[in-house]
């Protein structure tokens, strides 16, 4: 068996399971060392995977069920408004993505998902450890929202919208 296929057989096997599954266990079943599942299991998390380890063995943390990139625009004194509407419906900013036109896609990992995060944002801003990405794009942005639910991004679309935030892209038909 080759080990990207015993890597896709571990996903399984702990996806499969309701108890954490041993290191050891695993090593059993595939006839290898427990050295080697844990750079599998290094492997497996290096694809994406959140493989927990615990003091049982290995769980796998449920993904986030949903996922949607919203484009906003909006000014400076309604950045806290706009990632307050995203985060008190129970979604997290993933990130900030501009598409510029000399650079290219300019991209930077937020993972705001509380009002106390959004404080910390703002205070690094304030500070002027930077200025929002958004400002080279005339306030244009996107933003990957995840939440447990696509009603949940439902919700939030709809705020983002209700408080002018939401471009809403034309369509071409």
């Amino acid at each position: 068996m080759t080990g990207a296929k015993r890597r896709a057989e571990i996903v399984q096997r702990i996806q499969a399971q309701a108890e954490p599954v041993s290191g050891q266990k695993l090593a059993e079943a595939y006839g290898v060392s427990r050295q080697v599942i844990v750079q599998d299991i290094a492997l497996i998390r290096a694809a994406g995977y959140d493989i927990i380890a615990t003091n049982r063995g290995y769980i796998l943390n449920a993904p986030v069920a949903a996922k949607r990139t919203f484009k906003v625009q909006h000014s400076d004194d309604q950045l806290e408004e706009e990632l307050c509407s995203i985060v008190d419906l129970g979604g997290c900013v993933h990130n900030v993505m501009i598409h510029h036109r000399v650079y290219g896609r300019l991209e930077a990992e937020l993972n705001i998902n509380s009002r106390k995060k959004i404080a910390d944002f703002l205070e690094d801003i304030r500070r002027g450890k930077s200025s929002p990405l958004k400002n080279i794009t005339s306030g244009y942005h996107y933003h990957e929202v995840t939440a447990d639910n696509e009603e949940t991004l439902d919700m939030i679309e709809h705020a983002l919208k209700e408080k002018g935030f939401l471009v809403v892209q034309e369509s071409l038909e």
